[in-house]
């Protein structure tokens, strides 16, 4: 949402070109939902959703904890106030020698989905904490994020007896049921499977202590969405359905849900046209696209609210547009978005729910443009 005081630092300000701006007080109002909603679950937010460093500092001074997907994160966690005991590595594809330098940085919990990732850690790491990841279907996701992550929950527990065996301690198990995850009750058949796998490695003398629930909490955009607090509820109803007295520590990774609605890209409009006399639609074309951080648009899968100063105007729809030479920098075309017939170049266009994977989706120099300033007020 575009707030008043993104407006007023848009307004005064007049930043140059296609930029982020991201208002911290929005992101503390979000942990704050996500601490009330969850309250027995750590809160490791996940940095590769916007790592700026006003944003690591802020969560860690109110006690966040942190989900790293490399090296370099885990240093930016740390330099923003973290201990090492904070930080998750949760990557599941890790070089031996990053897992050998975080372990070397404290990092002492880190996520596994194979026997060949166990191999890797028990070597560089030994000793260490791991959580096996397991596949989920994704299903009422709108950015899904399954095959490439997990494996099948009887392979689960064939990796956590294996790092077992490897002098690692098997810790627990973690799954994600998709970004942007519009059913509260997602989460229920993922902790179902999370139980049967506790249950299994039990029996075999291993207990695991804690599951990782993943992210997936959205951030609005065009459609409303359920409340941090009806997702809590949903979530705890399930730990009790599946694990009854017994509810072992949990951890939710939350990166969109904390700060996709904290920003708004500000753009400008390059060029409006059409591909012939009687074409019925106009193309928009903007000063930021696919490249330039909008790659959730990829599929269309991600509709973002735009906002101008004539949206009082008569709409219709048109191509919505990026500025490089590349024919794949469409982000709407399929499903037309609706913008004033007023519209004209050089106006403003407000981009809202944009806090999350925009400016390190933006590519470093495709065609020369600079990759998407940010600021943080």
């Amino acid at each position: 949402m575009t707030t008043a005081r993104i407006l007023d630092f848009i307004n005064t300000q007049r930043p140059e070109g296609p930029c982020l701006v991201v208002d911290l007080d929005v992101v503390r109002d979000n942990y704050g939902a996500f601490r009330h909603a969850l309250p027995d679950s750590a809160i490791y937010y996940a940095v590769k959703a916007n790592p700026e460093p006003a944003i690591l500092s802020l969560l860690a001074s109110l006690g966040s904890n942190f989900d790293c997907a490399s090296v370099a994160e885990i240093e930016m966690a740390l330099a923003a106030g973290a201990t090492a005991q904070r930080i998750s590595f949760g990557n599941t594809i890790k070089k031996e020698r990053d897992i050998a330098k975080a372990h070397a940085l404290g990092i002492n919990l880190f996520a596994v989905d194979s026997h060949e990732e166990v191999e890797k850690i028990a070597r560089a790491a030994p000793g260490a904490r791991v959580f096996c990841r397991v596949l989920t279907d994704g299903d009422g996701a709108e950015w899904p994020l399954s095959r490439k992550f997990g494996c099948v929950p009887q392979m689960a527990v064939d990796v956590l007896v294996y790092a077992h065996q490897h002098g690692l301690e098997s810790f627990g198990v973690s799954f994600h049921v998709g970004s942007q995850m519009t059913k509260v009750d997602a989460w229920d058949a993922a902790l179902g499977d999370a139980k049967r796998v506790f249950a299994q490695l039990a029996k075999q003398g291993i207990y695991l202590q804690m599951v990782n629930m993943g992210g997936g909490f959205p951030t609005k955009y065009l459609r409303d969405i359920p409340s941090a607090e009806a997702y809590g509820q949903a979530i705890n109803a399930s730990l009790k359905k599946h694990f009854g007295n017994n509810i072992p520590q949990t951890i939710i990774e939350p990166g969109r849900g904390m700060v996709g609605n904290a920003g708004v890209i500000k753009a400008e409009v390059v060029l409006i046209s059409k591909k012939s006399d009687n074409d019925a639609h106009r193309w928009v074309f903007l000063d930021i696209g696919k490249f330039g951080g909008l790659a959730e648009t990829m599929d269309e899968a991600i509709r973002y609210p735009i906002r101008t100063a004539h949206d009082g105007d008569e709409m219709e729809p048109c191509v919505l547009a990026g500025p490089t030479c590349d024919s794949a920098d469409v982000m709407y075309e399929k499903n037309m978005y609706p913008l004033p017939l007023s519209l004209t170049i050089g106006d403003d266009v407000l981009i809202e729910g944009t806090g999350a994977y925009t400016t390190t989706y933006s590519a470093v120099a495709f065609n020369g443009f600079e990759p998407l300033k940010a600021y943080v007020i």
